[in-house]
């Protein structure tokens, strides 16, 4: 037996011509990636920059990060959290009847179709493009960023409940039509109980993207702390940057503690 395996092991495939030959491709791809690369634009005080934006995140202003007035991190947070918030509830929202009109197990091939155009449509456009378009619409602020995180919400948790819906337990639903139950009742005990833990747990993560999103629309004046961050970097104040950043790495971290809790009670029951 072990003369056998051992004359198989030596008659296997040699294959180490074909893995030199892929390591070479891998090492020809990356220095040639690395000639595209250009440091004329790097200067000698590139290091002391350096040093100061890591001096000034490592040593945030306090008086900035405890201001509790409209121009203080909490109350940039507060707002950032809202938009994030309401933009998630809105866009989960308006993503269930859009989800149902496009699930091909529940409605017509054609319109499934259109509905799934529509989706795809949606989440074609960049966050900052949206942004940008509503600002326009109804000026810089909180209200242009709530409409960008709803409409960009729709895009990502309209195709999760599309899974969700067309994974559903159709046997659920014949037993409840066996036994009498009216439209209303098949819904209210069959359809559901199925779907309420996966729709919850999509929203909780768009909640998640959004809270970072949000951040960055803030850059374009869509409310927030995104646009007091990039002020501040743009005006070497690296202390109130670094006041911002641990605000925002404070809260970040906190709602990924609560909102992965929700998950894990939600897939658990």
């Amino acid at each position: 037996m072990n003369n056998r395996i051992e004359a198989a092991y030596a008659q296997r495939p040699r294959r180490w011509v074909f893995e030199l030959a892929v390591a070479l491709v891998v090492v020809v791809l990356l220095v040639w990636s690395g000639s595209a690369v250009e440091t004329a634009g790097t200067t000698q005080n590139g290091a002391v920059i350096a040093w100061n934006i890591l001096a000034g995140i490592f040593h945030p202003d306090t008086d900035l990060l405890f201001n509790f007035t409209t121009q203080g991190v909490p109350y940039l947070l507060l707002e950032t959290i809202c938009i994030a918030f309401l933009g998630t509830i809105v866009g989960a929202i308006i993503s269930i009847p859009l989800a149902f009109l496009s699930a091909s197990n529940l409605t017509p091939k054609p319109v499934a179709f259109v509905g799934r155009i529509i989706i795809m449509a949606i989440r074609t456009v960049p966050a900052f493009v949206y942004g940008l378009m509503f600002i326009r619409v109804t000026g810089p602020g909180a209200f242009a960023g709530l409409l960008t995180m709803s409409l960009c919400s729709v895009g990502m948790v309209s195709k999760m409940y599309i899974e969700a819906i067309e994974d559903l337990d159709v046997r659920v639903l014949e037993s409840l039509d066996a036994a009498g139950c009216t439209t209303w009742q098949k819904i209210r005990y069959g359809i559901l109980p199925q779907l309420m833990p996966n729709f919850a747990s999509t929203a909780i993560y768009r909640f998640d993207i959004n809270l970072r999103d949000a951040t960055v629309l803030g850059l374009v004046g869509a409310g927030g702390i995104g646009a007091p961050l990039i002020f501040a970097m743009n005006s070497y104040r690296w202390e109130e940057a670094g006041a911002i950043l641990a605000g925002l790495i404070v809260l970040v971290l906190i709602v990924e503690w609560i909102s992965t809790k929700i998950r894990v009670k939600l897939a658990r029951g």
